[in-house]
């Protein structure tokens, strides 16, 4: 990991906002653990389980933009104009490491849209898109708590 132990103690960002959006995200992440096979036979049986799979997507990347936006905007002093460069600011902040900014922020669109979009026409892509967001999001959860927490003598 390459996240910097200065942590938020460097930005005067809310520490305990971000750390209530953190326990919603972790809460959220274990939803979709919960969910079990995510096949096309399931998705085509179950049509509540794309939606609901649709909704968590979807608040763990408004949960993570909101952090985002927040750091980007104590770090430049104006919000970032799009999702990838609030990912990108808080890369650059030390939050979350490159790697796992673009991970998030993929090229074709969000992880939510990406399973709107597979639903209907690929639904057997649907499990790999919502174990790659899971995997994300964990590791978000678990990179962001260790920079809100970082005490700054650490460095």
């Amino acid at each position: 990991m390459t996240t910097s132990s200065a942590g938020a103690a460097q930005l005067p960002v809310d520490r305990a906002a971000i750390e209530h959006r953190l326990i919603t995200m972790r809460k959220s992440v274990g939803q979709l653990d919960t969910l079990g096979a995510l096949d096309s036979a399931r998705l085509a049986g179950d049509p509540g389980a794309g939606l609901v799979i649709e909704r968590i997507l979807a608040l763990l990347d408004d949960l993570a933009a909101a952090i985002n936006r927040e750091v980007s905007t104590a770090l430049s002093g104006e919000p970032p104009r799009t999702p990838a460069a609030a990912f990108g600011a808080a890369g650059k902040a030390g939050m979350i490491d490159a790697g796992l900014a673009g991970a998030l922020a993929p090229a074709d669109g969000p992880h939510h849209v990406l399973v709107q979009l597979c639903l209907d026409t690929e639904p057997e892509k649907v499990a790999a898109i919502v174990d790659a967001a899971r995997s994300g999001y964990r590791e978000y959860v678990r990179q962001v708590t260790d920079w809100i927490t970082a005490d700054p003598g650490e460095d």
